[in-house]
């Protein structure tokens, strides 16, 4: 190999590992406003402690590239194989999901030393690969970076759970959000019908699974909202009954509000003297009407769309509209605000990225070709594809730089403690 390929080498490997240590500390950073108590806490079984999520992302690395493929690696604990693995059926037993909250062993300093042993076996690892062994374990590392990422917004999603379950109303991060005041007009964005190439590209330098094969897909002309709805047109589906009028309703949505006792979207809740507020992650707040209305499950999206007279996007009418738009636009991952900010004016689909995952009216599938790899990374989306809802654009918890127009999140339809969202769509 000559000195130019090798340099190139390097500094290819020293560009991810410079990534890698720059995720590791952010999971870090998020954690730090914690105390050791409130990192061990599990406020339902759909929710993770944040101690938890520190180890299995890093349990990930341990367990899929270096136990594997490092000579010589050694495992921090072999109990840690157990204690940490979410649900890969191929890499053996599992503590079950809804009693993390009970491992209140390994303390947090043996979870900070795991991590320190972890990230110092793979920075070695990458110095001292083969190219052969580095071109195996690249997409491995890859993939690692994003499933750290997905595990920073479960971070906050989760601990803003917990919290809110306080009746002390703890802030995570205090800060008054202030008012906005008036929201930006909403306005119809009318979309051409035809082919449409919907996926991600084959040389994206990095997409999940699920997100390919890349195909075509027909869709009939459409129009999308240019904004999200705000809290204010929410109030209003309130205000008008919504929640007490079955005829804006999926059938399941119905019986699920009634068995649940919805009057609102999670975390809202009125004062003695009818003002209506909500718990954020910087604390109990007055609730700004020109914001994106957020923490709506998919029933409560689909029950106002159909009050508005709209309905909700495909998820194919939702990326063809995104393809035009800046991802980097978004308002993502911030700790000075970690709550929606209000759309701005300006031509076009605003908020496509960032602020609020919005709901689609498409089941989570496979694309046509879709076949999972080989081995225990089969696991990591193909098998959760029944019984659930695509979500597409990322939210204020979602970190910078995770987020392309081909992303597919999703979640049961009744999920709402995530920053979920909605945004109009309808025939053209």
């Amino acid at each position: 190999m000559t000195r130019a390929a090798q340099a190139q080498r390097s500094d290819r490997r020293q560009t991810w590992l410079e990534a890698f240590r720059l995720t590791r500390a952010l999971s870090l950073a998020l954690a730090a406003p914690l105390s050791e108590e409130d990192r061990c806490l599990q406020s339902m079984p759909d929710a993770s402690p944040t101690k938890w999520h520190l180890a299995h992302t890093t349990w990930f690395f341990e367990t899929m590239v270096l136990a594997p493929l490092a000579a010589g690696y050694r495992v921090f604990h072999p109990a840690y194989a157990q204690l940490f693995n979410s649900y890969y059926e191929a890499l053996g037993p599992r503590h079950p999901r809804p009693e993390r909250g009970m491992l209140s062993r390994p303390s947090n300093a043996e979870i900070m030393a795991y991590r320190a042993h972890v990230e110092a076996a793979l920075a070695d690892f990458v110095a001292q690969a083969t190219e052969k062994t580095w071109q195996q374990a690249l997409p491995l590392l890859m993939l690692g970076l994003h499933h750290e990422q997905q595990h920073q917004e479960l971070i906050l999603t989760d601990i803003k759970h917990a919290l809110s379950r306080n009746p002390l109303n703890p802030a995570y991060l205090p800060r008054d959000l202030g008012m906005v005041g008036n929201q930006t007009p909403l306005s119809w964005i009318d979309f051409l019908g035809g082919l449409h190439w919907i996926g991600a590209d084959d040389a994206a330098p990095f997409a999940f699974d699920n997100e390919g094969p890349r195909h075509q897909f027909f869709l009939q002309p459409f129009r999308l909202a240019s904004r999200p709805a705000t809290n204010g047109e929410y109030l209003n589906f309130i205000r008008d009954g919504g929640y007490g009028r079955a005829e804006f309703w999926l059938s399941e949505g119905w019986a699920m509000l009634q068995a649940e006792g919805w009057q609102a979207p999670a975390y809202w809740e009125q004062d003695n003297n009818g003002h209506w507020r909500h718990f954020t992650l910087h604390g109990l707040q007055a609730i700004d009407p020109a914001l994106p209305v957020t923490h709506v499950s998919f029933y409560e999206a689909t029950a106002f769309a159909a009050w508005s007279g709209a309905r909700l996007p495909t998820e194919f009418e939702w990326e063809v509209a995104a393809a035009a738009c800046s991802v980097s636009e978004g308002h993502f991952l911030d700790l000075s605000q970690l709550h929606p900010q209000a759309a701005p004016a300006g031509p076009g689909p605003q908020q496509m990225f960032g602020d609020v995952w919005q709901w689609t009216r498409s089941a989570y599938a496979p694309y046509p070709g879709f076949q999972p790899p080989p081995g225990a990374v089969g696991e990591y989306n193909g098998k959760f594809m029944v019984n659930q809802i695509v979500l597409r654009g990322g939210s204020c918890a979602t970190p910078p730089g995770h987020i392309r127009a081909s992303y597919r999140n999703f979640f049961p339809a009744a999920a709402r403690w995530q920053f979920s969202g909605i945004r109009l769509a309808a025939d053209a």
